[in-house]
């Protein structure tokens, strides 16, 4: 079963190896990873997607909350949560063709951030299925490149403290 966590931890140097140590030696592979500072520049939310059993999730939470750098840890899976990824995606395109892709990118609510002689460079943020979907689509014109972020996700609702 697919589980995304959210864990609060100190801003500082070790915690991501640490917290990413942690799930490697227990198995686990990381299906997507972010990490970025919080409203408070003392903390950073990791937002991770793994795979596995809710008692084997249960126990990883157990010892991710035994790392001294970890404020709080949140499965995240069950609630009801807003989840964006966003992703860079260079497409080969001669001219004729960057009017057809650039109403597909429309439809996606994406942009067009770069164009050069030969492609483009677009963003695009959404779910994992409408980057997927997207990407599905760009296959055809030629992928010279691309990057995503990992996943971040947000419970909706009211807004709790960190020791919480």
């Amino acid at each position: 079963m697919r589980h995304v966590l959210s864990a609060l931890v100190h801003n500082q140097p070790g915690v991501l190896a640490h917290v990413s140590g942690m799930l490697a030696s227990r198995g686990f592979n990381i299906d997507s990873l972010a990490v970025g500072e919080t409203e408070d520049p003392n903390l950073s939310r990791m937002t991770f997607v793994v795979h596995g059993d809710d008692g084997t999730m249960e126990q990883v939470g157990k010892q991710l909350r035994k790392i001294v750098t970890v404020v709080k840890v949140h499965d995240i899976s069950s609630e009801d949560f807003v989840e964006r990824d966003l992703m860079l995606i260079k497409v080969n395109a001669s001219a004729a063709q960057r009017v057809e892709i650039t109403l597909l990118v429309e439809m996606f609510r994406g942009k067009v951030v770069d164009v050069s002689n030969n492609g483009l460079i677009i963003e695009i943020s959404g779910t994992e299925q409408k980057i997927i979907a997207f990407i599905d689509l760009m296959r055809p014109y030629g992928i010279a490149e691309l990057a995503r972020t990992g996943r971040i996700a947000l419970v909706r609702g009211v807004a709790q403290s960190p020791e919480a």
